[in-house]
């Protein structure tokens, strides 16, 4: 499981999670990664930053952002939860 930092709270979580079983506190939740002053002002503020997924390639888009700590999977498709990051990004 790679793991990436929740903001500036100095703690690691999954990249890829389902929704429901990570603390968010008080993170910015984002259905997308279309609003870039959010993800920013986010991000310059040290609030963590995840983002709800329901594919592999919105998974892949949401963690191309750095700022992202994680993308959220519902808890249906836990099998997103095995997507290859590698793989997708830069084939077999």
């Amino acid at each position: 499981m790679r793991e990436r930092w929740f903001g500036a709270t100095g703690r690691r979580v999954a990249e890829i999670a389902v929704e429901g079983e990570l603390e968010l506190g008080d993170a910015l939740v984002l259905e997308d990664v279309s609003d870039a002053e959010a993800l920013h002002a986010a991000h310059e503020a040290g609030r963590p930053i995840v983002v709800r997924t329901t594919t592999a390639e919105e998974i892949k888009a949401a963690l191309s952002h750095p700022e992202v700590a994680a993308a959220l999977v519902p808890s249906d498709r836990r099998d997103l939860l095995e997507v290859d990051l590698r793989e997708l990004t830069y084939g077999p």
